[in-house]
């Protein structure tokens, strides 16, 4: 018994000085040192386990090659992230994502290079991954490196960003797709509880993103997802996208429609804390930008292991601020420069001034459930997904 103690002991001890080792391990090397044996693979997993801080791989410029400067960062980048992602959201810009030399009127051609670029950079994620990729005409995105990196407006050029979300304790993400039926003007909103839209108690967050908003009736079939999601417990943001081009979940994988509809992510659990402001079009220089990030300050979101969002319109930017670049990034930064600000220039945004707290201190759209789709304006939003005691970055 005194010996099997002993074992006990020395086991215990090893397990620990493997599990602090693998500690500094990032992800794809934790998991080829999860195969040696037994130990490992346990320490492995419990490493793994605590790893719930949000990750992200960032592309701000071109650069070599023939792939989008995306797939080539994540290729590199993957091998050094220290989450495994569960679920990843990508966005890069619309132009040199679907070719160089394409246009609107090349459909045939832009979806075939859009569709070869997409599954090239789903080939490197995790295989039970949800993915959700989207292309627009401009970028928001924060550096790699440090949340607290300056954000970049970047309104022309190549670049993307990709948000990579572990598993993380009492938080669940959905992808969802909605598309609009020709045989069917009517929309069956059971489709919302499939997608964890209805009777789900715990809904907190609903990022949602409209696509071919350009085809007839795209408005209306907005207003028909959107009407019924505008609940006073739910945040709501997003806006009009280029297209999607990447949808696998955890039981369907979707190729981009032609007809018009709405894709997004829903985020559920108890712990999440959120809220939006509305920067309509009187917001135009640094004073009234600057005063707008102070209504989302007072909602005392927590800051730690919380993300934001920038969903602009591409009229906004450089040419709405008289030349002046990053000017609501920059002010984003001055109230919150330990958050990380993503998002896109796009053709319409969707949210408004609300929050969403553990305490449920609510602030409604001026109870017009109209008064969620915007045109010539930009949305803030953060989104904290909760205490951990992970150290990642």
């Amino acid at each position: 018994m005194e010996t099997d103690a002993r074992g006990a002991a020395v086991l215990g001890g090893l397990a620990e000085v493997v599990e602090r080792v693998l500690g500094f391990l990032p992800t794809k090397a934790l998991l080829r040192a999860a195969c040696v044996c037994r130990l490992w693979r346990e320490c492995a997993r419990r490493t793994l386990r605590a790893r719930q801080r949000l990750a992200w791989v960032s592309a701000l410029e071109a650069g070599p090659g023939e792939s989008h400067a995306l797939v080539r960062a994540l290729a590199h980048e993957l091998e050094k992230v220290h989450v495994l992602p569960q679920t990843v959201l990508y966005i890069a810009d619309a132009e040199t994502f679907s070719g160089h030399e394409e246009c609107h009127e090349q459909k045939k051609a832009r979806k075939r290079n859009s569709k070869e670029t997409a599954i090239e950079l789903e080939k490197l994620l995790p295989k039970r991954c949800q993915v959700l990729g989207l292309v627009t005409p401009g970028i928001v995105v924060t550096p790699m490196g440090s949340s607290s990196n300056r954000p970049q407006e970047i309104e022309e050029g190549e670049a993307g960003f990709a948000l990579l979300f572990p598993k993380i304790d009492g938080v669940k993400i959905q992808t969802f797709h909605f598309f609009k039926d020709l045989k069917n003007r009517v929309f069956d909103e059971n489709k919302f509880s499939e997608a964890g839209l209805k009777n789900n108690p715990d809904l907190r967050v609903v990022l949602l993103f409209g696509y071919n908003s350009w085809k007839s009736g795209a408005t209306r079939f907005l207003h028909q997802i959107v009407n019924p999601l505008n609940e006073k417990s739910i945040i709501l943001a997003g806006g009009q996208v280029e297209s999607f081009t990447s949808l696998i979940s955890e039981h369907t994988s979707a190729q981009p429609s032609d007809a018009c509809g709405v894709v997004g992510l829903a985020f559920s659990g108890p712990q999440i804390q959120s809220a939006t402001v509305l920067l309509d079009q009187d917001v135009a220089d640094e004073r009234t930008a600057e005063a707008a990030m102070q209504r989302l300050k007072a909602a005392n979101i927590p800051e730690r292991n919380t993300v934001g969002f920038m969903f602009a319109c591409v009229g906004r930017g450089y040419r709405h601020y008289k030349t002046k670049r990053n000017m609501e990034a920059d002010a984003f930064r001055k109230f919150f420069p330990n958050v990380p600000l993503f998002g896109f220039f796009g053709h319409g945004e969707i949210g408004c001034d609300r929050i969403v707290t553990g305490n449920f201190v609510l602030r409604e759209c001026n109870d017009i459930k109209e008064d969620l789709l915007h045109g010539y304006t930009t949305v803030m939003t953060l989104i904290h997904l909760g205490s951990t005691k992970a150290n990642q970055v």
